[in-house]
């Protein structure tokens, strides 16, 4: 009785070993998409992610008044581009771009047409320095609901002085001949008519929660 009993545990005890095998193979020999092999000797060519057919005009079916028509190269740069003004990634947590548009999901897809939203990171640096009189200034990116907690900053040193919840750049005006004299800053020192730059004083009233 007790070796009818081994012996039955030993047969159940095999079967997932014999299920669990061809699975394992089809694993090992499909890896993920986005995976990179380590030390791979013979680094496989990626697939080519925009299609061909995009170049032939394509009738847009009253949703815009043009013809929808892309070449491939432009098509591939926009795919590439993490977003308009900016190559590459500015966090560790982001995917790139060029990495998560990928597969026959966006094969045919108009890279022209699809949200590429301008990277916050580079508009900021296009804000001229405010300059301040005080030695301490206060900032609350303009008060109101898209304003932010205020944040006082010390301008003391001969440096901008950016607010840590916004960006913004300040400096005292003591020190406006020896930042002009570096041979470049993070942010232009006077207006240059960019179309990013914000107004200096954004504020409508002076109330705790009044509209920028």
């Amino acid at each position: 009785m007790l070796t009818r009993t081994l012996r039955t545990r030993g047969t159940f005890r095999a079967i997932p070993t014999i299920f669990r095998a061809p699975f394992a193979d089809k694993v090992e020999n499909h890896p993920s998409v986005n995976q990179v092999p380590a030390n791979d000797p013979n680094p496989q060519t990626a697939p080519q992610n925009v299609s061909a057919t995009n170049e032939l005009a394509t009738s847009s079916e009253g949703s815009f008044d043009k013809v929808l028509q892309e070449s491939v190269e432009k098509a591939e740069e926009r795919r590439s581009l993490q977003a308009p003004n900016r190559k590459g990634i500015w966090s560790r947590s982001q995917q790139p771009r060029s990495a998560a548009m990928t597969g026959p999901r966006f094969e045919q897809t108009i890279m022209e047409d699809q949200p590429r939203p301008y990277a916050a990171i580079e508009l900021i640096h296009k804000q001229p320095v405010r300059w301040v009189k005080d030695r301490i200034v206060r900032c609350d990116g303009g008060g109101g609901p898209l304003g932010h907690p205020q944040i006082f900053i010390n301008v003391d040193k001969p440096e901008i002085c950016e607010c840590t919840y916004c960006g913004l750049p300040f400096a005292h005006e003591h020190h406006r001949e020896h930042l002009k004299s570096l041979p470049s800053t993070p942010y232009p020192l006077e207006p240059l008519g960019d179309p990013a730059e914000v107004h200096e004083s954004q504020r409508i009233t002076d109330e705790a929660f009044g509209q920028r």
